[in-house]
């Protein structure tokens, strides 16, 4: 059997503290759910003493079976003037009635008496017993040792006092914490080995980073390569100031290359399902550069990298993209080869001899179009489009015979009104239809659709996902040409289109057209 890392997830409760971060109860209930079935091995729910929320999120938990994950309730050590059974934050704790309770002390001298204005006994105390008082009520204890690593370099004595105590009071793991995030992995290497040396063979030490210096997940990796055996981090790395330390690296860099284990056999595949699911529901754009699941983390552009992909994913790629639950991309751009026309061709089943003058015939075309200003990197419905026009296997669903959009405002106080109007021939029949929208680009699309939905039905479920518009010559002023992006969805899959045009409506309507033929001819195929 693998050596295993336990998983500590904190979305729910130091994730929150993140800008612009926030979970309703039944948001919290289901993350906690997907987590479990993910197989973490600990869910830290939130702080019950400090918002109404939290607590109604314990009281909904409490009687549900988790397979994999543990409920942990976060909280403080008892304050210097309460008895611990008398403590309010003590005693939240215990009504939120989990298995698990998470309680942080303070290592760090500064916080002892400048923060709490205590003597360096009276904390050790509170620690000893806080921990005690919650051992003996069967909990399992879990201790955060806050600004363990500032408190460590400031006074290294103190500070394993402060995790003796925890120890003495009965804490079952001891985390080292680096709140502010400001500690180096050479630091965090050194102080971890000379805890390991006192407690590892007492109790499990962990580790608890912050994203500050950009080392949240290298500190957290090299504590665990240190002897480490719980972290706790976040999904996608939300967290407070610059975040927590990202779970979604954290996770495959422990199975993948440390060949330890995280999860439960086959359960890592889902990762980049778990992250899309939390930011959902956070109502949150995931950032395509993020390693192992981001978008971008197995895209490929530069025409040597595809060729060298063709023959062994291995030359670019570090891992499997199915191990994660991501996949290969090929992009095209003006730093394309041949290769990558073929990849992405084969991509959309399109079948081009390698040797054949329509690679190159495709390749000149996406850069001749890329130096007017088109980019088909996000847009790669167009690109499918593009190559069917070349390869003449392409043909229209419909012809436009004209379109006008009027954009109207009655007065200063009044909103502005777009109505558009479209003409096109279908089969030699004209459809006329006008529409209203809650600007000129929605009135065109919602007129289009209006046009087409009685040839084809299938196109009433297709509605824009994101609208971007980039000046692509910022030195021409107004008469700049505009770079249309759009992303379309029909509740199933998700497509990108692109227009160019000196009109930004212009430009709208050639995406907006790619978008509704990309859908027709998809279900033709």
């Amino acid at each position: 059997m693998k050596d295993r890392v336990d998983i500590y997830d904190t979305t729910l409760r130091d994730g929150t503290q993140g800008e612009g971060v926030s979970f309703s109860k039944v948001d919290k209930v289901r993350i906690a759910d997907c987590l479990d079935s993910f197989g973490v091995s600990y869910i830290e729910g939130g702080w019950p003493g400090s918002n109404p929320k939290d607590m109604a999120f314990f009281n909904e938990v409490k009687n549900k079976k988790y397979k994999h994950a543990k409920i942990a309730a976060f909280g403080s050590t008892r304050r210097a003037i309460n008895k611990v059974e008398k403590d309010p934050n003590i005693v939240a704790l215990l009504e939120a009635e989990t298995p698990v309770t998470t309680i942080f002390g303070k290592t760090w001298m500064l916080h002892v008496t400048e923060v709490l204005r205590i003597s360096p006994d009276d904390n050790l105390k509170m620690i000893e017993d806080s921990c005690a008082y919650l051992h003996d009520q069967k909990k399992e204890v879990i201790y955060d040792a806050e600004h363990f690593f500032d408190g460590y370099k400031d006074n290294s004595k103190y500070a394993f006092s402060t995790l003796e105590s925890a120890v003495s009071g009965g804490a079952e793991v001891i985390v080292l914490c680096d709140t502010n995030g400001g500690t180096m992995p050479t630091e965090i290497k050194l102080i971890t080995e000379t805890v390991m040396k006192q407690f590892g063979s007492k109790v499990t030490v962990g580790i608890h980073t912050h994203n500050d210096c950009g080392m949240g997940t290298a500190n957290s990796i090299v504590a665990i390569e240190t002897g480490a055996r719980h972290v706790q981090g976040t999904i996608n790395g939300i967290g407070e100031r610059c975040g927590n330390a990202n779970l979604c690296s954290i996770i495959p860099n422990i199975e993948l290359k440390l060949n330890l284990e995280a999860l439960p056999k086959g359960n890592l595949s889902h990762l980049k399902e778990v992250s899309e699911f939390v930011f959902d529901l956070a109502n949150l754009r995931l950032d395509n550069r993020l390693p192992y699941i981001g978008k971008s983390a197995f895209a490929h552009k530069g025409g040597i990298h595809v060729n060298a992909m063709q023959k062994t994913a291995v030359s670019y790629e570090h891992i499997k993209p199915e191990a994660v639950g991501n996949k290969t991309r090929v992009l095209i751009s003006d730093l394309s080869g041949g290769s990558n026309i073929l990849m992405k061709a084969a991509e959309h089943n399109i079948d081009i001899n390698s040797k054949s003058s329509e690679v190159r015939t495709i390749l000149n075309e996406l850069k001749t179009l890329e130096s007017e200003g088109y980019e088909f990197e996000a847009a790669g419905a167009s690109f499918e489009l593009l190559m069917q026009k070349i390869l003449k296997k392409h043909k229209s669903f419909f012809c436009l015979e004209g379109f006008r959009v009027i954009v109207e405002k009655r007065g200063h106080n009044s909103p502005c009104i777009s109505e558009a109007t479209v003409k096109v021939n279908v089969n030699d029949e004209i459809e006329l239809c006008a529409a209203e929208g809650d600007g000129p680009v929605n009135a065109l699309d919602k007129a289009l659709r209006k046009a087409l939905v009685r040839f084809y039905p299938q196109i009433a479920d297709v509605e824009l996902r994101d609208y971007k518009v980039r000046i692509v010559d910022g030195e021409a002023g107004t008469s700049a040409k505009t770079r249309v992006l759009i992303e379309s969805t029909d509740g199933k899959k998700f497509w990108g289109t692109v227009g160019v045009s000196e009109n930004i409506i212009e430009a709208s309507w050639q995406a907006l057209v790619d978008s509704v033929e990309h859908k027709l001819y998809s279900q033709k195929k």
